[in-house]
């Protein structure tokens, strides 16, 4: 009776592994390549040009005279202003940019003052009050540069600062007062009025600024920001008396000094390059297919 044989372990591996190994290859050859990496964003830099509006609140400058008498200054003020300019800057990268701006501003100004002839009680003694106002208005010039924080949800808070020129006119200014105080008598008699000739100074300027900035599309920008501004000093023409009888003695110069306001601006810049995407880097090969 014949007897039935059954391979060798050993040999059922061998069949097992020959008849395996075409599949494997076969699958592995057949996988889709790995996905290439996210581009990186860079910013290549890009020239910009930008314009600003707003609204000014000023300080109460320092005023003097040039007269020799000895002038007492009170109620000094300034007017609410406006201003408005443009300008064109540089974005060097996602946290530095610098631009340099031309603005025309515009206010009033006003002040008191009051002189005193002789001593009172002496019985030759007068308290002579004055008031004096005009306009204000400057062209100034900065070079300013700004540090981007960061950028949360399209909003860019930034801090920066500016250098710059001024050319502050003093102009429609009169001057116009009573002698409230005259002994032996106490009366109030007007004073002769006058016209300051208008005058133009040219002044350092200085500026910070602190704001946010929103992304409307990757290259148009909107900014809301406060800026301190002080402008330097500047000064009206001599003062013109309108009697005529006097007109000799008008030679009143007044100065003011530490021209400073507070801004609240709303500008916009425009990039005119954009970001530049990096290049994708290139596809695997297609894979070998490999036929048995």
């Amino acid at each position: 009776m014949a007897r039935l044989q059954f391979p060798s372990v050993a040999r059922v591996a061998t069949i097992v592994a020959v008849l395996g190994t075409p599949c494997v290859a076969s699958a592995a050859d057949l996988l889709p390549p790995p996905p290439p990496e996210a581009p990186a964003v860079e910013f290549a830099g890009a020239w910009y040009l930008r314009g600003d509006v707003g609204a000014s609140v000023y300080t109460a400058p320092t005023y003097s005279a040039t007269d020799g008498l000895t002038k007492n200054f009170f109620n000094s003020s300034q007017g609410g202003g406006f201003f408005g300019g443009v300008g064109v800057g540089y974005q060097f990268n996602n946290f530095f940019r610098a631009d340099i701006t031309g603005e025309f501003r515009s206010t009033d100004l006003r002040f008191g003052s009051f002189i005193d002839f002789g001593a009172a009680g002496s019985g030759n003694y007068a308290r002579v009050f004055n008031l004096s106002n005009g306009h204000y208005n400057a062209g100034v010039f900065l070079a300013n540069g700004y540090f981007d924080i960061g950028t949360w949800y399209g909003i860019t808070p930034f801090v920066g600062g500016g250098v710059g020129v001024a050319l502050n006119s003093f102009s429609g200014w009169t001057d116009s007062g009573t002698i409230s105080f005259y002994e032996p008598f106490v009366n109030n008699l007007p004073t002769s009025p006058g016209i300051f000739k208008a005058r133009t100074t040219e002044s350092f300027a200085w500026a910070l600024h602190a704001g946010l900035a929103y992304d409307v599309t990757p290259n148009f920008k909107v900014e809301l920001a406060y800026r301190y501004l002080n402008t330097g000093h500047a000064k009206t023409g001599v003062l013109t008396c309108l009697d005529a009888s006097i007109t000799t003695a008008c030679t009143t110069v007044v100065k003011a000094r530490n021209l400073e306001a507070h801004d609240i601006k709303l500008g916009f810049r425009y990039l005119l390059g954009a970001p530049m995407v990096a290049a994708l880097p290139p596809l695997m090969p297609e894979p070998l297919v490999r036929k048995y």
